[in-house]
This record gives C-alpha cells, structure tokens and sequence, in this order.
C-alpha cells in the first residue's frame, strides 16, 4: 500500500515537473497584443535583428512601415507605428515609433 503510494506520488511529481518544464521553442517569442507599451522588451527583441516576419509575428498588432510603403505623417504616441532601420539583409537593426 506504502509502496503504491508512493509510486503514484513519483509519477504525479514526474509529471509536473515535466509540464513545468515545456516552453515555447527558441526565436518563436509570443505575440504581444496591442502596441508597444514594454519597451524593455521591445528593445530586446529589435536586439535580435528580426526580419519584417518575425517582427510581425511578434507584434502583430503593430504597423511596420518598410520603405516601400506610402504613409502620413502623422505623430502617433501609442507606439503604434515602427520605422525601421534595415541592414543590407533585410533585417531590422533598430528604428522609431513615428
């Protein structure tokens, strides 16, 4: 009886200790609804040098205005919009919220 106990003790700790332990895979952050408001987090992420992609993948709610794209110019405080500066690989290498 002790025995059985403890058995199914282990294996509710296997268990949770396994569940706990699964996380999302490496490069795939999870979307951030909204605009930008953890700008910590925001920095750290253009740190990684995304491309037009992933930045949408992460943000999706936020507007990546390419240089191939006719806006306003319009200023906007909601962090809403994001003006790239891209290196020669596509990749976004830092920028502004306009």
């Amino acid at each position: 009886m002790i025995r059985s106990v403890r058995l199914f003790l282990a294996l509710g700790l296997g268990i949770a200790t396994l569940s706990a332990c699964q996380t999302a895979p490496a490069g795939q952050p999870k979307p951030v609804a909204g605009f930008v408001t953890d700008m910590k987090a925001f920095d750290v992420f253009i740190a990684t040098k995304p491309t037009a992609e992933q930045f949408h993948a992460a943000y999706p709610d936020v507007t990546l205005v390419t240089p191939d794209m006719m806006t306003t110019r319009e200023m906007r405080q909601n962090n809403s919009r994001y003006f790239p500066k891209m290196d020669a690989d596509g990749r976004i290498v830092g920028g502004s919220f306009q």
